[in-house]
């Protein structure tokens, strides 16, 4: 069987945790996946922990997180904590359809660094309900990333890579929620795909997408560009060392 970690960054996301699990076992069920699941919580204190220990699933684990909280260095605590070679990461508000999970999976056999659950590849989409507004930011985020990657959808949340892409990445430093962005530009991903997901809209709880989100997503794309920046000058560095 095939060994597959899914990293579920949550907080206060105690009403849509057990929808999710259901399905993930479902999952796990019909396919040849040996999945384990890893509910990394910052300190919801809403209900989490009784809930995920009240699970009769053994393949379910919770760390709850004290400091530094913040979904992206939840997800790498997440990622470090995994024990399988295929890691997959996506949100608890049933957004992301774990059924996907397997053609991210294949994707990455067929050669790919990285596995990005897509809404704007043919085939994938959005639920009716999202405004023109929130398409519209959305559509500018990912024109603003356009510097560090070609994909369509470099926002989504849902996605996979290889243990050993994670591996070789560089310091991780994220800041805000775009987790993926960080990942692709610092374990240097350039076999990238996006498979096809429909994205729905959450049905319990609140969106924690705020305006300081927003801008801390700014702040990353400004870190992430500081980094390419020093990358690019080591490199120059090398290689000027080397020809002498």
């Amino acid at each position: 069987m095939t060994g597959v970690s899914i990293v579920v960054p949550t907080y206060r996301e105690a009403e849509s945790l057990p929808h999710l699990i259901d399905r993930i076992g479902r999952l796990r069920a019909g396919s040849h996946l040996d999945v384990e699941l890893l509910v990394v919580d910052d300190d919801s204190n809403d209900g989490t922990v009784e809930l995920v220990a009240g699970r009769p699933e053994p393949w379910l684990r919770l760390a709850v997180r004290k400091e530094g909280r913040g979904l992206a260095p939840a997800v790498v605590e997440g990622l470090r904590a995994a024990t399988h070679e295929f890691l997959v990461v996506m949100d608890a508000d049933l957004s992301h359809p774990p059924e996907r999970i397997p053609a991210l999976i294949a994707a990455l056999r067929s050669g790919l660094d990285f596995a990005v659950g897509s809404r704007y590849v043919a085939g994938g989409a959005t639920d009716d309900d999202w405004g023109l507004l929130r398409r519209l930011q959305n559509r500018v985020a990912a024109v603003l990333a356009r510097p560090f990657t070609s994909i369509r959808d470099p926002m989504s949340g849902f996605f996979a890579l290889h243990r050993s892409t994670l591996e070789r990445a560089d310091p991780l430093d994220p800041v805000g929620y775009k987790i993926a962005l960080e990942l692709i530009v610092k374990c240097r991903c350039e076999r990238i795909g996006e498979i096809p997901i429909h994205f729905e809209s959450r049905r319990y709880g609140e969106s924690k997408l705020t305006v300081r989100e927003r801008i801390r997503y700014l702040e990353h794309l400004a870190r992430l560009g500081v980094y390419r920046l020093g990358a690019g000058s080591r490199r120059w560095s090398r290689s000027t060392r080397f020809s002498r």
